[in-house]
Formats: C-alpha cells, sequence, structure tokens
C-alpha cells in the first residue's frame, strides 16, 4: 500500500521534481504552495507517512510551516534557498528528520535517499547502548524520526542478550564508558559472532581522548562519534552504514541468486546443502536429494525460441516453489534443477516430488499465444550418508535412468524401479 508524502513547495519546478522522486519510490503525493494549503489539507487529513516542507513560503517565509505540519506528527523534511548558521538552527532546534540546502541537484538525490530509508528503516533495527538515560533517550529519538526499529540497553552485557533474541538489529550504537562490560568490550564480543557484513558497529565517547576513535575501529567498530554530535553527522554516519550493509547484502543475493527463474545457484546450493545434511543426519530428519531437468528442452527452444524457453524455466521453478518449497531450490545450469528436502519419511518425500511432476505433466504453459506442455524426469537420493558431491553424482545418475526408462519419472538411485 502506498504511503502519503505532504509536497509543501510553491516553486512548480522543486515541487514537480519532488512529485517525480516520491512517485518513483511509490508514494502518493499531495502538494501545498502556501501555509494557507497546509493547514487546510491537515484539516481533512493528517494521515501522511512523511512531508518535504520549503521553509519559505509566499505567507510563510520564516519557517512557519514547520512547526505546523510537525504539530500533526508528520516527520519531515525541510528544503531551504537560505542558509545561514541561524536559519539552520532554527530547524535543527526542531525534531524533523533533516534538513537540504537547494544549492544543487545532489539535494534531490540526497532527498531521494532519505524518502527511500523512510520505507524501509523500520525493517532495520539499531540496538542503542548507554548507561546515561537522557544521552539514550536523545539517541533513540532522532533514529525514530526515521522510522527504525530502536531497542536500548544500559550496558554490553545487557545489550549482547537482546542481540541473541532480535534478529532484525543491522545496528550497535555504544557508548564506551558504561559498567558491567564497556563499548570497547561490546565490540570485541559482537565481532565474535557477527561479521561485518552482518552488523555494524558505531561507537560513541564524550572523552577528550583521541585514541578511543582508534581503540573502537580496531575492535570491531565500523564508525565513530564523537559526544556532542550534530544530528546532520549522526544521520549521515548512520544512513551510510546502513547503506553500506544493504549494498553488501545486494552483492551477495546477486552472487547466489540464478538471474532468470530467481532461484538459489549452484554455488549458494552447494553452500547451503553441506550445512543442512549434517544436521538432517545427526537429527535422523528423513530427507532426500533430488536433480530434475526438462524433458526434450532443446525441442522447445528450436520449435518456440529461446524467449518462451526462458518463460518454461520460470514456470519450473514457480511449481517447484509450489511443490517443494519446504526444501533447498536451485537451478544448477541449462534445464538442470535441484532440491534437497526434509520430511516425515520417504514416502512422503517421495510423494511430493510425484505430485510436483504430475502437476507439470498435465499443464499447459501459455506465451504469447502459443500453448506449450513439458515434463520433467527426475532422480533422486534418500536419507544418505555419503558426502553432498557423491549424492549429487548417484542423484545425476538415477535422472539418467529415468531419461533411459522413458522420460516424465523419478527414478531413485540404487533402485531397479
Amino acid at each position: 500500500m502506498s504511503k502519503k508524502l505532504l509536497v509543501v513547495e510553491d516553486s512548480k519546478p522543486i515541487a514537480r521534481v519532488i512529485e517525480q522522486i516520491a512517485r518513483a519510490l511509490n508514494y502518493e503525493v499531495t502538494i501545498a504552495t502556501s501555509l494557507k494549503e497546509v493547514e487546510t489539507i491537515l484539516q481533512g487529513n493528517t494521515e501522511f507517512f512523511a512531508a518535504t516542507i520549503d521553509y519559505a513560503l509566499p505567507d510563510a517565509m520564516d519557517g512557519e510551516a514547520i512547526p505546523c505540519v510537525l504539530s500533526h506528527k508528520i516527520p519531515s523534511v525541510v528544503l531551504t534557498g537560505k542558509m545561514d548558521e541561524q536559519t539552520r538552527q532554527k530547524i535543527l532546534d526542531q525534531p524533523v528528520i533533516d534538513y537540504i540546502p537547494k544549492e544543487n541537484s545532489q539535494a534531490f538525490l540526497y532527498l531521494k535517499r532519505i524518502l527511500h530509508w523512510q520505507l524501509i528503516n523500520s525493517s532495520n533495527g539499531v540496538l542503542v547502548v548507554d548507561d546515561s538515560l537522557s544521552a539514550r533517550n536523545h539517541v533513540v529519538e532522532l533514529l525514530k524520526r526515521r522510522n527504525f526499529n530502536v531497542y536500548v540497553a544500559e550496558n554490553g552485557q545487557e545489550a549482547l542478550d537482546i542481540l541473541e533474541k532480535q534478529k532484525d538489529i543491522k545496528l550497535v550504537i555504544t557508548d564506551l564508558e558504561m559498567p558491567v562490560m564497556d563499548g570497547i568490550t561490546l565490540s570485541n564480543e559482537i565481532r565474535k559472532k557477527y561479521t561485518r557484513d552482518q552488523l555494524s558497529i558505531v561507537g560513541i565517547s564524550g572523552a577528550s581522548n583521541g585514541m578511543h576513535s582508534a581503540r573502537f575501529i580496531k575492535n570491531g567498530a565500523d564508525d565513530f562519534l564523537r559526544k556532542p554530535f550534530c544530528p546532520e553527522e549522526f544521520y549521515c554516519r548512520i544512513t551510510q552504514n546502513i547503506e553500506n550493509l544493504s549494498n553488501i547484502e545486494q552483492i551477495q543475493k546477486a552472487a547466489n541468486t540464478d538471474y532468470l527463474t530467481e532461484l538459489p545457484n549452484r554455488r549458494a546450493f552447494f553452500t547451503n546443502a553441506e550445512q543442512r545434511i549434517p544436521k538432517y543426519i545427526e537429527n535422523n530428519v528423513p530427507y532426500c536429494l533430488g536433480m530434475l531437468d526438462i524433458d526434450y528442452f532443446k525441442k522447445v527452444n528450436d520449435t518456440f525460441g529461446h524467449e518462451v524457453g526462458d518463460h518454461v524455466l520460470k514456470v519450473l521453478a514457480l511449481y517447484m516453489r509450489k511443490h517443494l518449497g519446504s526444501g533447498l531450490l536451485a537451478r544448477m545450469g541449462g534445464e538442470e534443477f535441484c532440491v534437497l528436502m526434509p520430511g516425515v519419511d520417504e514416502d512422503q518425500l517421495y510423494n511430493k516430488l510425484d505430485d510436483f511432476r504430475r502437476d507439470i505433466s498435465v499443464s499447459q504453459v501459455n506465451h504469447d499465444g502459443q500453448h506449450i506442455t513439458f515434463t520433467v524426469s527426475i532422480g533422486v537420493v534418500f536419507n544418505s550418508k555419503e558426502s553432498l558431491a557423491k549424492q549429487m553424482g548417484e542423484a545425476d545418475t538415477a535422472l539418467y535412468a529415468a531419461k533411459e526408462n522413458g522420460r516424465n519419472q523419478i527414478s531413485i538411485s540404487g533402485s531397479d524401479e
């Protein structure tokens, strides 16, 4: 569902740019060009997710629109062409998300980042660790303006306990001087369990000693802030750390995902399967490893073209998710796929695979007016204690047997069926 954005801006070209940015992010936009319009709009509708506010309007030249919008508890970004220290301080004295000088096109790129993260940040947990209640509350207030999911702890040990329970935490902001466990020790302990790809740490300290920033970084922190810090620097550093984690996540996803079907790729399958199989064996969980591919797939490509062939591969992936989604799925390459699946017993696992095979065999794929039917053959190994490579070889041999015996069937490794 689209979030509502109130754009307060008397310049039509600038309002149009902000509207385009917001709509690209799936915001529903309402534009007001004066303080009077803002007041009228907010009388009947205060369900805005966020707002952008021009500092100077025809009927409100000195930022009067800012407290008007904030009084309705609408998180707001201020845009201003007037940038002196007095104006800056006046803006920052109010609980705004941020302010942006209208200096060049970078202003709108920065605004896009802010509006994007306002939508995303609710899924990002931030843990604030500080024994000072006032300092902790100040940081929490700043984070809540940016829509983060915030947790608090009074010392390092309490922070570790919270981290263990709250899996959405992406960032820890920790003070240095605390009882029970200080920030340096906490950073060190966190890095024993969480890599920099998984979690960012920002150290903070009011101490004047310049060595604390280096100590934090050397003990696993990613960044450092000296108290008292200004909200602008705080937001820049927090956003940068969250963006870095997001970028790493996107890179890892691209490296481990098949671009066409969006299933895990061969690399991801091997990594995850080698972790899962020992656990199945240790806990006596019945499981199977199946290799499957599309029968006569070359004929599909030759008859209908590669675009239709790609569509068939996507459809197969959908059927795999539907029937075999409890397992680890992957596209191994070309028309060959793999599944590693736990279950109740061999019969249940076999029936799942066979339901999947039969559902495909009676279905029809429609693409640009063309009707295509296809089948799959499957080779499967049950409850093997061999290495992953050996199991895949055995499943592949069983797959070859299924092909030799007429296709559109399941062949079990070590069976004469």
